[in-house]
């Protein structure tokens, strides 16, 4: 049940949320432990891609506990490790069920399909279900009252398009028949992502997008369409959601021809400082949000960013660098930056879809992707709701493993 709940309490309930993947942790360790002695209850410790886990949460606790323990750092930091026992969980046990895994897959893109028909809805009529209107500079923000539903989307419609590419596939006899089809879902899922108008989003989606057609050959000439299309959808978008429209290709113009003096690179550019003077260690957990206002690091990278920021360096002090490979760095230094490298590495290898896998896998494999993609602006690495759609499909993903496309999605 708790795996069944866990993608709506991802979609609205953030504190349900959390507690649902530290029930699922918890859980799993005792099951581990009951059925270890008799059954492997342990084998999934063996996996490379827990192995690699461990041993950027352990070296990222010990840097804690050497440099900086207080602040709750320690604890948060020991802690840490629960959503990855969580994703195990998933992948490892619950979601081997072919039922519940079926059940699961159908509720997550209903989640994805909720937030984009309340994006839609808030285009037409100005507010979303709830009443909330669209945010002051006129982006839209789905079901929220902030612009904050574009992220998850992004991640939900990969395994959402690619499922609806493989019932197209599989019911669709003629070649033109599935081309249309395939073509009409991914206009679709373009043309939401670009109405829902965050920069970062749009580009992860459509990155992810071009890595399912290039794993799933049914679905090139569709997104080859979609790519096509672009144009046309931000022209028209331009005209329904003008708000939309200047977040997506206005602001984007602006950061990406002066990024140096852009709050992001100048965020970018103090975590950099902040990690050459802890190249060895970091500063421990949450490192960012405790050390970034020491004098020290008040000063600019001639190759980065070398001005003063607008606000005085102070307003650099967020609670995360927006970055989750240079939140590893100053969180741990070098050792702990490759070990994460190391960690995402082997997520991915254990998600890659091998032959035969079914569509859902692929966009799975490619929703992870994104969420880890080192070039890209990011939320916390562990903070909801973000964070846990990325441990959540992380698991789904997992799951997946051995299951042969011949036996549909819902395969055991």
């Amino acid at each position: 049940m708790t795996a069944l709940v866990l993608p709506l309490t991802l979609t609205h309930l953030r504190g349900l949320a959390e507690a649902d993947l530290d029930i699922l942790a918890v859980i799993f360790l005792l099951r581990s432990g009951i059925t270890g002695a008799t059954n492997d209850g342990w084998g999934w410790v063996r996996e490379p891609w827990v192995l690699a886990t461990f041993a950027w949460w352990g070296w990222q606790m010990l840097c804690t506990a050497m440099v900086s323990p207080g602040h709750g750092a320690l604890v948060q930091a020991a802690v840490a490790i629960r959503f990855p026992l969580a994703a195990a969980a998933l992948g490892c046990w619950i979601l081997r069920d072919a039922t519940t895994r079926r059940r699961v897959v159908w509720i997550t893109c209903a989640c994805g399909l909720y937030i984009a028909a309340q994006i839609i809805v808030q285009a037409v009529f100005g507010h979303n279900l709830f009443g909330n209107p669209r945010f002051p500079d006129g982006v839209l923000t789905g079901p929220y009252k902030t612009p904050r539903a574009a992220a998850p989307l992004s991640r939900l419609l990969l395994p959402t398009l690619m499922l609806g590419c493989a019932f197209i596939a599989a019911r669709c006899r003629s070649r033109i028949a599935r081309l249309v089809g395939m073509s009409g879902v991914t206009v679709v899922v373009v043309a939401i992502t670009i109405l829902a108008g965050q920069r970062m989003p749009f580009a992860l989606c459509m990155f992810g997008i071009a890595i399912c057609a290039l794993l799933y050959r049914p679905m090139r000439p569709a997104a080859l369409v979609g790519a096509c299309a672009i144009p046309l959808l931000v022209l028209a978008v331009r005209v329904l959601s003008p708000g939309s429209f200047s977040h997506l290709v206005t602001r984007a113009q602006e950061q990406l021809a002066h990024f140096s003096q852009s709050p992001y690179g100048q965020i970018y550019t103090h975590a950099v400082v902040m990690a050459q003077g802890h190249p060895l260690l970091g500063q421990g957990y949450d490192a960012y949000r405790h050390h970034c206002a020491d004098p020290t690091t008040f000063h600019g990278l001639s190759w980065l960013s070398p001005g003063i920021p607008d606000g005085g360096w102070q307003s650099l002090c967020v609670q995360h660098p927006h970055n989750h490979y240079l939140q590893a760095l100053t969180n741990a230094g070098v050792p702990g930056l490759i070990l994460f490298c190391m960690m995402i590495i082997c997520w991915l290898i254990a998600l890659w879809p091998r032959k035969g896998a079914p569509a859902v896998a692929i966009g799975l494999f490619a929703a992870v992707l994104i969420q880890e993609w080192p070039i890209a602006s990011s939320s916390d690495f562990l903070n909801l709701p973000l964070g846990g759609w990325g441990f959540f499909l992380l698991g789904l993903g997992l799951s997946f493993r051995g299951v042969s496309e011949k036996h549909g999605f819902q395969a055991g």
